[in-house]
């Protein structure tokens, strides 16, 4: 089992800045990839960036260039960064950990912040 509590979010104005932050706990060690995902009422869950264990990230096109993830090993924890912050930013956002069990891929998640870009 995986535990994870995510913190940020808010309220920012288009062009702003926020960041989120995703401490993990609980089997730690069976990690391979977290991430983040949002959601917008009406629509699925989309990928917003991922990162494995070794460093190696992922963008969803709409935020190339603007978000930028991170993550401190040694901390369990995973970053969002998101710079230039549209409009369209705006969504619940949830952390996501995938992890890796006798061949067994599983998907655990945050409670979810919200993230409102207006001005």
């Amino acid at each position: 089992q995986v535990q994870l509590v995510e913190s940020g979010g808010g309220l920012v104005q288009p062009g702003g800045s926020l960041g989120l932050s995703c401490a993990a706990s609980g089997s730690i060690g069976s990690i391979k990839v977290m991430g983040w995902y949002r959601q917008v009422p009406g629509k699925q869950r989309e990928l917003v960036a991922a990162i494995t264990s070794s460093g190696t990230p992922n963008y969803a096109d709409s935020v190339k260039g603007r978000f930028t993830i991170s993550r401190d090993n040694a901390k369990n924890t995973v970053y969002l960064q998101m710079n230039s912050l549209k409009p369209e930013d705006t969504a619940v956002y949830y952390c996501n950990a995938k992890t890796l069990v006798i061949a067994t891929f599983r998907d655990y998640w945050g409670q979810g912040t919200q993230v409102t870009v207006s001005s």
